[in-house]
């Protein structure tokens, strides 16, 4: 069999390529090996001899990878190229050969290529008699549909341009569930204004709330057809964006032909068309005038074009409008397709959609039985979407508590937890592929769709095994910390120091700010004051041997210079926290005030001490007589008559700023004065030996370790997201220490005493 030789070169660079770029291995050539690439020397003009291949390809290499080391550990999501994706990357590959043939054998090539990749897509999603056109962008096929039945419904458009659409406004009809700025972006592209879209709401009393309300539509219809408007089209959904529910394709197919509008649908439910079962909703669409496909994220096929198969007779309008072009370059968008679907086959392909189903209806069977999740499925037997979210609505339900008016913005503090679930999920299997979704009803939700991540991914039924075993590990943190939110609020309240912060966008146990108490600052005074004493009760708490996270919270939320606790266990004694955390604040601000006073403290004693000194040197003058103080007159009389000093030390207290006799320090041989306070404020229950700060004794033994444990691990994520602050621990303050002086003696000499225990004095000694 005779090979071309280019094409055969192409694959070998394209798997050379491949094993460099992915595995972050080094090219074969030798020489390759030695080059070292890094961001900061890659040289900014060209270089005038040019680089080999294989330099270049490690060049790309580097670029991808080099900031691995740099970047903190991460739940990346690292998609999973198999054969499949190198055959779609080739395509790019060969288009690029395929088009410097000569125009007649390219002009055969690409027929042969559109027809088929047209007949297969059309087999495989039971859509009969339609044409494709392919684009990168997932919008474009709608765009270009637009325009096909702006020229279809206006016969002059193509000679009279816009002006034709003064006559009867076009109006385009879409569910308020479809993909944000859809509307907008068509109204742009297509030049026509914003009063040119409907936005219909869904069914508010009856069926899903995700799905169109069709009577509201058919009410809308019937009055744009009496202001003299024309209705052009409605975007359906066979599984909105959100919350993967399909509209009733059936019945918006009748009202389309009543009104003679164009029926357009999309979404990721109508991959299951290619299933051998299809449930009734979504056989529908295949009765639609067109509609989307994204096969890329559903086969995992990286860099492949979205398909919109459409149904019309006329080719003239259809080049027209920008689906068919003359320009053979154009056609050559199919071929990664093309490639791609031979590889897979039909079996490939629906075991690959199949999958994906499973691995949805597994986790939708295993969240059935937790009792605190609440799940959004339309239809439970063949649904590749699972929203499912934390509510505190069915915990206490099944608890017997209260559901109603729980607590002040419930609504607000389900949704901070169940994004740092997700989060959590998402850190903790990364092949499971849980994203986040806002739902305008149920709020904040995690979302598990295989369709859209699991070829990519790599999605196994283990993974989601381990999804469900994270999730019920993280259930009870969730519970308790919802519960204890409560708790903690009102012992904040019991403390005049502390300042509860309402942030109800905070996943965690809540929010607490120290407030000093000095009246005397101003305000920007007073500010830098708090700002400063918080920071460095941060950095004391986070020194604590505990499992909560402290932090400062959201990177952009609202509050600053406040202390946010994170996610809690059941064993934890908010008391014992809150109580701490008043105490180490009242230390830092008592410390912090008498380093500031220290200057002014230690001046006034100098003087005070002074002034003692002078007058104890007088006192001993006039007590001694004047002959003492001459000097061959006082031996004489020292010798015949001794004379006892009664001149006492003196003793200066730093922290009390006050001069005292050292009399009762060697009366007693030990200093008096207060004790020194610890420099941790401990709980005063006794702790068993093991046992961390904020623990309750007993409370939950074995299963309250193996819980803070996977918290432990999940709050991984919420130490890299919430750093906390490297603030230098400033100098502690002189200790109560007493440093005692001593007044002068012009002659006689005074004997040190003898040093006990650290005591630092002085008196007054016999003459010798």
């Amino acid at each position: 069999m005779m090979v071309d030789p280019t094409l055969a070169e192409m694959g070998k660079n394209l798997n050379e390529a491949m094993k460099i770029l992915e595995d972050g291995g080094k090219a074969s050539d030798p020489d390759a090996a030695r080059r070292q690439f890094s961001r900061s020397s890659i040289p900014g003009p060209l270089q005038g001899d040019g680089q080999d291949v294989a330099s270049i390809l490690q060049l790309v290499q580097n670029l991808m990878h080099d900031d691995e080391e740099e970047d903190k550990p991460s739940h990346r999501r690292m998609q999973n190229v198999g054969e499949q994706g190198h055959m779609a990357l080739l395509g790019h590959s060969l288009a690029a050969y395929i088009s410097v043939l000569d125009r007649e054998r390219l002009r055969k090539l690409i027929t042969r290529i559109a027809s088929d990749t047209t007949l297969w897509l059309c087999r495989l999603f039971r859509y009969e008699s339609g044409s494709a056109y392919y684009h990168e962008d997932d919008r474009e096929g709608l765009l270009k549909v637009c325009r096909l039945v702006i020229n279809t419904r206006y016969e002059d458009y193509s000679t009279e341009g816009y002006t034709v659409l003064n006559s009867r406004q076009p109006v385009i009809y879409q569910s308020a569930t479809c993909r944000p700025g859809l509307g907008q972006h068509l109204c742009s592209q297509l030049g026509l204004p914003l009063s040119s879209l409907c936005t219909v709401p869904c069914n508010t009393m009856f069926g899903s709330q995700h799905q169109m309300d069709i009577a509201l539509l058919d009410k809308l219809i019937r009055e744009d057809v009496e202001t003299g408007k024309l209705p052009l089209l409605l975007i359906a959904n066979a599984g909105t964006p959100g919350a993967g529910h399909t509209d009733k394709l059936g019945r918006l197919k009748e009202l389309c032909e009543q009104y003679g509008m164009w029926l357009h649908i999309e979404g990721v439910n109508l991959a299951t068309l290619a299933l051998w079962e299809v449930s009734s909703p979504v056989m529908a669409a295949t009765r639609s005038d067109s509609m989307t496909l994204t096969l890329g994220p559903w086969l995992g096929l990286p860099a492949v074009p979205a398909v919109t198969l459409y149904r019309h007779e006329d080719p003239a309008l259809s080049l027209a409008a920008g689906l068919t072009s003359s320009q053979p370059v154009e056609k050559l968008r199919a071929l990664p397709l093309w490639l791609s679907l031979q590889y897979l086959g039909h079996d490939g392909i629906v075991e690959k959609i199949r999958h994906a189903v499973e691995l949805s209806q597994q986790l939708l069977e295993k969240l059935k039985t937790l009792a605190s999740i609440k799940t959004s499925v339309e239809d439970e037997l063949n649904s590749p979407v699972v929203v499912f979210r934390f509510s505190q609505e069915t915990s206490a339900e099944s608890s017997g508590g209260s559901v109603e008016g729980y607590f002040a913005g419930e609504r607000e503090v389900l949704d901070s937890l169940n994004r740092w679930l997700c989060e959590q999920l998402a850190q903790l299997v990364p092949a499971s592929g849980v994203d986040i979704v806002e739902l305008e009803d149920e709020g904040t939700c995690v979302r598990f769709t295989p369709l859209m991540t699991a070829a990519a991914l790599g999605t196994q039924r283990c993974d989601v095994d381990l999804l469900v075993e994270r999730l019920i590990e993280l259930i009870p943190v969730l519970n308790c910390t919802l519960r204890l939110r409560l708790d903690f609020r009102e012992e904040v309240y019991r403390y005049s120091a502390l300042s509860y912060i309402e942030d109800l966008s905070w996943p965690g146990l809540g929010a607490v700010r120290y407030e000093p108490r000095i009246e005397e600052l101003n305000d920007s005074k007073r500010q830098l004051e708090v700002e400063k004493i918080n920071s460095e009760l941060l950095v004391k708490l986070g020194e604590l041997d505990a499992d909560l996270i402290f932090s400062t919270g959201l990177e952009f939320g609202p509050e600053k210079d406040c202390i946010f606790i994170g996610m809690a266990t059941e064993d934890l004694d908010v008391a014992e926290l809150v109580d701490t955390i008043a105490a180490l604040g009242r230390d830092i601000e008592e410390n912090g005030r008498l380093l500031e006073n220290m200057t002014e403290v230690v001046r006034k004693g100098i003087q005070e001490a002074e002034f003692q000194l002078q007058k104890d040197n007088q006192d001993k003058l006039m007590e001694e007589g004047v002959l003492r103080q001459i000097p061959l007159v006082s031996s004489v009389l020292n010798w015949f008559s001794p004379f006892q000093s009664t001149v006492k030390g003196r003793t200066f207290n730093l922290a009390a700023g006050s001069l005292d006799s050292t009399e009762p320090t060697y009366s007693m041989k030990a200093q008096t004065g207060g004790l020194a306070s610890p420099e941790t404020p401990t709980s005063s229950a006794k702790r068993m030996p093991g046992q961390r700060l904020f623990r309750r004794e007993g409370a939950g033994g074995s299963d309250s370790h193996s819980e803070t444990s996977s918290v432990g691990q999940a709050e991984d994520l919420s130490r890299e997201r919430f750093p906390q602050p490297t603030t230098p621990t400033p100098p502690s303050p002189v200790p109560d220490e007493a440093v005692s002086v001593v007044p002068e003696s012009p002659e006689t000499p005074q004997r040190p005493p003898t040093q006990e225990n650290g005591e630092v004095g002085t008196q007054g000694g016999e003459r010798a």
